[in-house]
């Protein structure tokens, strides 16, 4: 038998960002200025433009992932401070007919 009066609960709702999103777009427009650096670029003889495309992959990719990751704090924060208060109410379906 269900009870009368459905359990309630106090909850907070917001908005949170997802980091691993963030960070792998950092990560992305990195790979790409890293494309545009080794292929606009005139060409050196003693390297290759792939090796010189995965020393700015790096150079670039890892700032920028810290900079998606910093850029989801910084909302993470914001959507804390936004939080609102919501009265969350517990129904039950009994479809066993």
């Amino acid at each position: 038998m269900s009870s009368q009066h459905p359990e309630r609960r106090q909850v907070t709702v917001r908005r949170a960002p997802k980091f691993a999103s963030f960070m792998g777009l950092g990560a992305l427009i990195g790979f790409i200025a890293a494309l545009i650096v080794a292929y606009s670029g005139p060409g050196d003889p003693t390297l290759t433009r792939e090796s010189v495309l995965g020393f700015f992959t790096v150079v670039f990719a890892l700032p920028g992932v810290l900079l998606g990751a910093l850029l989801a704090l910084l909302l993470d924060w914001i959507s804390v401070r936004r939080a609102r208060q919501a009265t969350a109410e517990r129904t039950h379906d009994d479809d066993t007919a």
